[in-house]
């Protein structure tokens, strides 16, 4: 089986500061990779060049072996169905339904009838326990209601991949606990996933693979164990001991 997704020699930079130096990364299909590492080691601007949102200045980027997503005359749009992407911010449109912003996309850009939209945005709703809230606009949800919304919104296109990006960073501490029962509900249905996170708790728990991200680069990888339990780069350690202090 191939690779759901090849990062090979990627390079961003940003006002020629570099953020990511030559990254590379494999994810299989199925797995849960997870990102750590310090704010600015490239764990966003990563997650944002996977799903072509910000172009890489060299390497590549390649999904399921066959779309290039970093060559600029791929179909972003094309990329997007498959490659869902959900951020610290919700991102809901204020002045829509919870149902509305779901159903949006899969009306307007896979072109599927009403009906079926709203049926299948209403079972999603359902099993992240958000049913009662279809009719509801964004500012009457709670923090984590509204993530959970984000998530349902980018799982109605049906994604092969998911990328989350410090999710629960915005919320509340006694709201992060519901939202990352979803990321378990999704990783224990095989959702492939890439998730930067700083619950390292939660890394250690869900994760296949975690990659500890250092100056532009994967500095050390490897399963939970591997990581957090006997690290070998001095930067892994170094991180560690302040997070985990």
């Amino acid at each position: 089986m191939s690779p759901l997704l090849e990062v090979s020699g990627v390079w961003k930079s940003f006002d020629e500061h570099p953020v990511l130096r030559g990254l590379d990364l494999v994810v299989e299909p199925h797995q849960a990779v997870v990102l750590i590492g310090a704010s600015g080691s490239g764990k966003s601007t990563l997650l944002r060049c996977i799903n072509g949102l910000e172009s890489v200045d060299a390497g590549r980027i390649v999904l399921d072996g066959d779309v290039e997503v970093s060559d600029p005359r791929v179909d972003l749009d094309k990329v997007r169905r498959r490659v869902g992407i959900v951020f610290q911010s919700y991102n809901l449109f204020p002045h829509m339904t919870v149902l509305d912003n779901i159903t949006l996309a899969p009306r307007k850009v896979v072109k599927v009838g009403g009906a079926r939209a709203e049926s299948e945005a209403m079972a999603l709703l359902e099993r992240f326990g958000l049913a009662a809230k279809a009719r509801d606009y964004p500012d009457r949800l709670s923090g984590g209601q509204a993530q959970r919304a984000a998530i349902v919104r980018a799982l109605a296109m049906q994604p092969e991949l998911m990328l989350f990006d410090e999710i629960t960073s915005a919320l509340d501490p006694l709201l992060v606990g519901e939202v990352l029962d979803a990321v378990r509900d999704l990783k224990s249905g095989g959702l492939t996933i890439v998730m930067a996170t700083h619950e390292m708790g939660f890394a250690r728990e869900v994760a296949d693979r975690v990659c500890f991200l250092h100056d532009g680069i994967v500095r050390e990888q490897g399963t939970p164990e591997q990581v957090f339990g006997s690290p070998q780069e001095p930067e892994t350690r170094e991180f560690l001991a302040r997070v985990l202090a």
